[in-house]
């Protein structure tokens, strides 16, 4: 049997990182991985460019885990985001900043990051078993017991789980971090996707897969409220709605769904301009180029695959000359133009989010330290916390911010 200081359990950027952290203060550290490689997950990452962090500020991050933000706070001071770019370039991987401050490497390939970990991993001599599955975790007076599916045991003071969420599970994140940790009594909140597609339930819009809205404004009603979430692009599917805007708040969607039912969707297509001037826009234009065709004018406006199915769906004839328009038929194309409604009726499988929402309740982990509160030793990093935040760079910090924590954490408790 093999005995470790640290045994930490997933070698995705949590787990990396952890014990990058902890064999820097010459720990003996191993990491158990149940692929035959690191990074499994990682290498998916912003379309295979992985979308290492963001630029913004602290108090961004935090909004960006909504209710659960404020328990990130010491870990993100800790190892912010500058922390973390730092690491990376100090190791030879450049970096760029993209649109609303995601962060790339500059050769765009997820395996870069890979080859950074596996490289300092190396330097600081931390064991890698690949292979490895986590079937049971026991505790005897202060050492754990590590037991895999093989039946292969490995000894250690202190352990950190980074095994990961429940989405992408071909990657290995299947859910093996929870089960151990609800084995030592911890609670494990309810999954819900997160960064997932919308289901919208107008079958038109299936019709138009593949059609992208650029820079449209995007609200959601519920209930007697609307709420604004963002101007953006929104990729239209064979099911729904996708694109940036919607993943980037469909962490928060889900759970109004949960609460509320179906949801309503509004499209503003010009949201650069108010409605009362777009309303005295329209009134001009159909008096200036009043022999023009309805569809031919909405050119301006909507996109050409949507211009029809819009307009059948008011009752309308595209070929309608714009002097023919009826004033109630204007004033409905104005607020179709500031307001399309759709109807957000569900989202798509877990196994299809980016992210898992869920996980080992924040209120039994020490947010300064990620250690159990429950347990002596045990330690959390990543995504088998519950809570997770945007897309854009900001669950990745995550990972690498708590994982950081973690593997400090377990040295301070090893040397006291």
């Amino acid at each position: 049997m093999k005995k470790y200081d640290i045994a930490v359990v997933g070698a995705g950027p949590a787990g990396c990182m952890a014990a990058i952290q902890g064999a820097q203060q010459g720990n003996k550290v191993i990491v158990l991985e149940r692929n035959d490689m690191i990074g499994r997950k990682l290498l998916l990452t912003g379309n295979g460019r992985c979308n290492l962090t963001n630029s913004s500020s602290l108090e961004v991050f935090i909004e960006k885990f909504g209710k659960n933000g404020s328990f990130f706070r010491d870990v993100f001071s800790e190892f912010s985001n500058q922390d973390l770019m730092n690491f990376f370039e100090k190791y030879g991987l450049k970096l760029k900043e993209e649109k609303d401050g995601r962060v790339f490497p500059v050769t765009e390939k997820s395996k870069s990051v890979v080859y950074v970990l596996l490289n300092v991993l190396n330097e600081y001599d931390v064991d890698v078993c690949f292979n490895y599955r986590l079937e049971h975790l026991q505790k005897v007076s202060d050492i754990f017991k590590l037991i895999s599916t093989k039946k292969e045991v490995v000894a250690a003071q202190s352990v950190i789980l980074a095994t990961g969420g429940v989405t992408y599970k071909f990657t290995g994140s299947t859910g093996d971090g929870f089960r151990i940790a609800e084995t030592f009594q911890h609670q494990v909140t309810s999954l819900q996707p997160g960064g997932v597609p919308l289901r919208v339930g107008e079958a038109w819009v299936h019709d138009l897969k593949g059609v992208t809205l650029e820079n449209v404004g995007l609200s959601i009603g519920y209930g007697n409220k609307k709420k604004f979430l963002s101007s953006g692009n929104l990729l239209l599917t064979h099911f729904g709605v996708s694109g940036p805007v919607i993943l980037d708040n469909s962490n928060m969607i889900v759970e109004l769904i949960g609460v509320h039912g179906d949801l309503q969707l509004y499209i503003d297509f010009v949201p650069e301009i108010s409605l009362e001037a777009l309303g005295v826009c329209l009134v001009e234009d159909f008096q200036k180029q009043s022999k023009k065709s309805l569809k031919t004018y909405l050119t301006n406006h909507l996109p050409n695959s949507m211009i029809d199915p819009i307009l059948n769906n008011m009752s309308i004839d595209p070929k309608k000359k714009l002097n023919q328009v009826t004033k109630k038929e204007r004033l409905s194309l104005l607020e179709i133009l500031k307001g399309l409604p759709l109807t957000l009726c569900g989202y798509l499988s877990i196994d299809k989010a980016m992210v898992t929402c869920g996980g080992v309740s924040q209120r039994e982990i020490n947010p300064r330290t990620m250690e159990s509160k429950l347990v002596g030793n045990l330690f959390f990093a990543g995504e088998i916390i519950a809570g997770c935040g945007g897309s854009g760079g900001y669950n990745l910090q995550q990972a690498f911010s708590t994982g950081y924590v973690a593997g400090n954490s377990a040295v301070k408790l090893k040397k006291n």
